[in-house]
């Protein structure tokens, strides 16, 4: 996909993450067709919906989608996938004999339809069990972001009547590609708050002069321009680079210049900035939550570390 059909996917993405949010937008991508246009051109399907959608605050099914994808698997309309727990990527599912123990999260909207895939690795190999949501334990996960329309996903000793599929794609890719599509919302997010830090520090007056000409206000927003270029630079490098743990260091730099972003953007909003009449809020709140979803910055970076201690070996340069 690329120029003009590339410009007018774009353009109907943002008119429909602009407009809709949680069951909506889904509705929305579906009419648009971007769940063909994942299969079709990945990177353009992941890296345009998730910046887009970071940029607008918006939720969507679409990271259960893109793992779906990645595994292998049909996505059912009546079906939803439950994904790791917050700051775990291992498969959300244990097997042991005929029954299934199932720990994780999932989009609200898992508790309007009748089944749930979960993943789970058992005998060496990755398989998925088709769960009906009455013997799940859906409860809303409130804390910090609400509004991103959480639930976390519970069951023991969920008896397994059929045989369990065997995934043609592996979890490590599937997770590799879902921590690709939350570095963009990462980013997307992130470009937001560097938007709205901007407007405001054109617009606010002190001692007879906008603050954008102070130079402590441009240090800190060209800091934020530095860390969010260098998250989407990463990101752009796991696209070409392909393997696991490259897409592992491009969603721990994207979280922790997210976190960059949203300290130095709150500095430039100041007082405005704490409250909730200013949409500030809403970003920062959406990034500390992405940052753990599939491994937390901090977990990557210590596991990346460890992976090299172990090896003596140090990772292959990025592609430039």
């Amino acid at each position: 996909m690329d120029g003009e059909d590339l410009e007018l996917f774009e353009r109907s993405l943002r008119h429909a993450t602009d407009t809709s949010s949680g069951d909506a937008l889904d509705e929305a991508l579906d009419e648009l067709g971007w769940p063909e246009a994942l299969a079709d051109d990945r990177r353009a399907a992941v890296s345009t919906l998730f910046e887009l959608q970071g940029a607008a605050n918006a939720t969507s099914s679409a990271l259960a989608h893109v793992l779906t994808s990645a595994l292998g698997l049909a996505s059912e309309p009546s079906t939803g996938l439950v994904l790791p727990t917050v700051g775990e990527w291992a498969p959300p599912g244990s097997i042991d004999g005929s029954s299934l123990d199932v720990t994780g999260l999932a989009p609200g909207r898992l508790a309007r339809r009748e089944a749930a895939l979960v993943v789970a690795r058992t005998d060496g190999k990755d398989v998925a069990v088709s769960v009906p949501t009455s013997a799940l334990t859906l409860e809303a996960v409130e804390g910090v972001d609400p509004s991103l329309g959480l639930v976390r996903v519970t069951g023991t000793g969920i008896r397994i009547d059929a045989e369990p599929d065997v995934v043609t794609g592996s979890w490590s890719g599937a997770v590799s590609l879902g921590r690709i599509a939350v570095g963009h919302e990462l980013v997307g997010a992130s470009r937001r708050m560097l938007e709205l830090a901007c407007e405001h520090a054109l617009e606010r007056v002190q001692f007879g002069q906008t603050i954008s000409s102070f130079q402590a206000v441009r240090h800190r927003l060209a800091e934020t321009l530095v860390a969010v270029e260098m998250a989407g630079a990463v990101l752009d490098a796991a696209w070409l680079d392909g393997r696991p743990d490259t897409a592992a260091m491009a969603k721990a730099v994207a979280g922790r210049q997210a976190r960059t972003a949203a300290r130095h953007c709150q500095q430039v909003l100041a007082g405005i900035g704490f409250t909730t009449e200013h949409p500030l809020h809403l970003f920062v709140r959406r990034t500390l939550v992405l940052d753990g979803l599939l491994g937390t910055s901090t977990s990557l970076t210590r596991t990346l570390g460890d992976e090299m201690i172990a090896s003596r070996r140090l990772p292959p340069l990025l592609p430039l």
